[in-house]
């Protein structure tokens, strides 16, 4: 045998296999039952408010009216307006003309052309009235107010003309006219929809782009929006879908919709359209839920994933002090509530994302609840200056292609259910984190209560976590790739494996693990492949199937791995992108008691699976 050879099987029996932590409490039986959690979840997200049912089940048939659609008009029955620089001419006597200001006063269909220098148009009908005001190529400018104000009717469809092109916009300040506070260069008090085929563009240097305080809808058209504040924003619900492009460069939020009496209402849909949102606020914001069924969606939160204020595990600071390296990120309860919020796409209850393809770079989270969030399919490329996908009581992903390239903890809520899809994340701290409230990276408990606490410290210390954690992670399905800078999987609770493909691959530095639970980490299916440091380490508490974890030295990163059985067949490989210390192997052709030869690089060794 060569020495070095020799010298690498006794380093390896010398710390022995790696143990799991038996949960002396009740057992691995105690643990998540492989359930999303929900029970555990109840009371824990940190809110005041009272929980806000949310239905999912709703489609574009239940949130868009065949008028929503309709674009068709007859030129012979309607209103003309003729815009002509400081004045304005009109087919109608339902239309009142001051100077430069039109107001509108009965229902009808208004076609308007031309070139308003400095004033406005205003829709002042009966509250019963449903208008529909044509955008013939139209240019309004108002320098002290709303190029379009609505100011009563029942609901105003505004259509954008085949082939044209159309500019609402306001010169830089908002001098009150009303009662109301008009602050957007479109401004409505009542229902508005969008539609067409045309292009408008929104100029609105001191406020909103275009606001409805009631329901916002666009089912078509292109538009361009720039604006000191939010881009679009409701107070009810903005509803998006058909073939609509937007642009949006906004000082606050992208798209934005919040009732502060109604905590139902303030939400998004969108089933289809693209959308480009560079916001320094959140691209996508609901005060209520958020629902997604489709659409192409680039949003740029922010400045971007470069401007987050994330700490790095790589500061590996202190840690036998207890605690977590650096400091509290900026997702953590002591966070000034007066900040900006520069998250990518974020709701304040339940978010469901069913398809679409994303494209997102925030400072703050990537894709945010308040509540819970349901993937169930799309197409990802996230980074973030912080968490990547975060949820506040459960995030479940059931589907869809998941790619973080870069975030401060990839996944977190207080329960995650990988159930499906395929997920490649790299994250400067924790891969996966069940933890509750907005982030408990700081707290004690898991590895970090190991210090102290009884039969802690070493590699093989395990009676020392904490069993007060009642987060959870179950992974069911789907392919997940994890490399993180902190732990790969850390679970302030319970972690339970019953399928799927499973790679962890976690660095040698610092305060750090592969797998860091508190009460249970269980492997009952799937795949398993971990590596990383081995300071603190922890494998399976219990399991089905049978596992193999081994202190290996140290390695350099692109050292194969091989775990072939008696007879020589190959059951897992893989080449670990980090240098590691140790290895942790599961799958169902692994057996318990059954012996295994473990290849690392040109060394080799033989051991029992537990």
């Amino acid at each position: 045998m060569k020495r070095g050879m020799a010298l690498f099987l006794a380093f390896m029996l010398s710390l022995g296999v790696l143990t799991g932590c038996k949960n002396t409490e009740g057992g691995a039986g105690s643990g998540n039952n492989g359930t999303s959690g929900n029970a555990g979840a109840s009371g824990t997200s940190g809110s005041a408010a009272d929980p806000v049912e949310v239905d999912f089940s709703q489609t574009d048939a239940d949130l868009f009216t065949d008028r929503d659609y309709e674009t068709a008009y007859d030129e012979s029955s309607s209103v003309r307006i003729q815009l002509n620089g400081s004045s304005a001419a009109a087919s109608s006597n339902s239309v009142q003309i001051a100077g430069s200001t039109i107001t509108i006063t009965e229902e009808a269909t208004y076609i308007l052309s031309g070139t308003l220098d400095d004033g406005m148009v205003i829709v002042n009908a009966p509250d019963t009235a449903k208008l529909q005001l044509v955008l013939d190529g139209v240019d309004i400018h108002s320098e002290t107010s709303a190029a379009l104000y609505i100011l009563t009717a029942d609901k105003v469809f505004v259509t954008l003309a085949d082939g044209t092109e159309n500019t609402l916009s306001n010169g830089g300040t908002f001098t009150a006219i009303d009662e109301n506070n008009i602050d957007a260069a479109l401004f409505s008090k009542q229902d508005l929809t969008l539609n067409g085929s045309g292009s408008l563009t929104v100029t609105s240097p001191a406020g909103h782009g275009i606001v409805s305080k009631d329901d916002l809808v666009v089912t078509g058209g292109t538009y361009t929006v720039s604006s000191a504040s939010h881009g679009f924003d409701a107070n009810d619900s903005i509803r998006i879908t058909g073939e609509t492009s937007i642009t949006v460069d906004a000082g606050k939020d992208g798209i934005h919709a919040e009732n502060n009496d109604d905590a139902s209402l303030g939400f998004v849909y969108i089933s289809n359209g693209a959308m480009e949102i560079e916001a320094e606020g959140d691209g996508i914001s609901a005060g209520a839920s958020l629902q997604i069924e489709g659409g192409a969606i680039n949003v740029l939160a922010g400045g971007g994933s470069e401007n987050g204020s994330q700490e790095s595990s790589d500061s590996w600071g202190g840690f036998m002090g207890g605690g977590r390296p650096g400091s509290i990120p900026a997702s953590s309860s002591s966070t000034d509530d007066s900040s900006t919020s520069m998250k990518g796409i974020k709701s304040g209850a339940s978010m469901l994302i069913s398809d679409g393809t994303f494209t997102v770079d925030s400072a703050d989270d990537a894709v945010h609840s308040n509540a819970s969030l349901t993937i169930n399919g799309g197409v990802f490329d996230m980074a973030s200056g912080d968490d990547a996908v975060h949820a506040e009581e459960t995030l479940t992903v059931t589907a869809g292609t998941i790619h973080i390239t870069e975030s401060y903890e990839g996944l977190e809520a207080l329960d995650i259910a990988i159930m499906g899809g395929d997920i490649q994340l790299v994250s400067s701290d924790d891969g996966l984190n069940a933890a509750g409230g907005t982030d408990s990276s700081g707290t004690t408990g898991g590895r970090d209560g190991m210090f102290g606490g009884p039969g802690g410290g070493g590699m093989g210390g395990m009676g020392g976590m904490s069993s007060s954690s009642n987060g959870s992670i179950v992974i069911s399905g789907g392919n997940l790739h994890i490399q993180a800078s902190g732990d790969g999987i850390d679970a302030n609770g319970s972690l339970t494996i019953s399928g799927g493909y499973t790679v962890v691959v976690g660095p040698t530095q610092g305060d750090t693990a592969t797998l860091d639970y508190d009460t249970s980490a269980v492997i009952t299916g799937g795949t398993f492949i971990g590596t990383g440091a081995s300071g603190m380490a922890q494998t399976f508490s219990d399991s089905q199937q049978g596992v193999v974890a081994v202190s290996v030295g140290s390695q350099s990163a692109g050292t194969a791995i091989t775990l072939e059985d008696k007879d020589g067949n190959t059951i897992i490989s893989y080449t670990p992108e980090l240098s590691f210390q140790v290895v942790i192997l599961s799958s169902p052709d692994v057996v318990s008691g059954e012996t295994y030869t473990i290849t690392v690089g040109s060394l080799s060794g033989e051991f029992q699976a537990s």
